[in-house]
């Protein structure tokens, strides 16, 4: 990322329920819809929803529906970094889909485990990672090609 000149960032917060997946689609719609290609785009909504809606689901099951959850999209020069934090357990990320991806049933005819699977096929590079804050930060990177 060093060579990449960071040409949009915006941030959206917002709370836990579901019901917030139109507006936080309508604000990466309007950030991004000037920059990527439409598939790109397409692509990268899909794994945003499946970041935001782990969160709501798993990271804060249980948890006050104002607990919020943080978004961030850069666009650089020649990639999207799209973050979500939120504040629930942390888990092991790369173990869990590696274990996901070797078990003997299908992947994606559980529904449990899909939308790891999505994030990590439809990007670049996938990180998750607890913080000093006690929240947790999944980064999603996609280049451009």
């Amino acid at each position: 990322m060093e060579d990449e000149s960071l040409l949009m960032r915006s941030h959206l917060k917002v709370g836990t329920d579901l019901l917030f997946l139109e507006e936080v689609l309508q604000w990466f719609d309007q950030i991004t819809t000037p920059f990527l290609h439409p598939d790109l785009n397409y692509e990268c909504k899909i794994a945003i929803t499946e970041g935001f809606t782990n969160a709501v689901r798993h990271a804060h099951h249980g948890l006050s529906k104002t607990t919020p959850i943080d978004i961030q999209v850069e666009i650089l020069s020649n990639s999207i970094e799209i973050k979500l934090w939120d504040f629930g357990q942390p888990f092991d990320f790369p173990k869990t889909l590696h274990l996901i991806l070797n078990e003997k049933i299908a992947p994606l005819e559980k529904e449990q485990g899909r939308g790891l699977i999505l994030m990590s096929k439809l990007t670049d590079e996938v990180t998750y990672c607890r913080l000093d804050d006690h929240r947790n930060c999944l980064t999603m990177r996609r280049h451009f090609s």
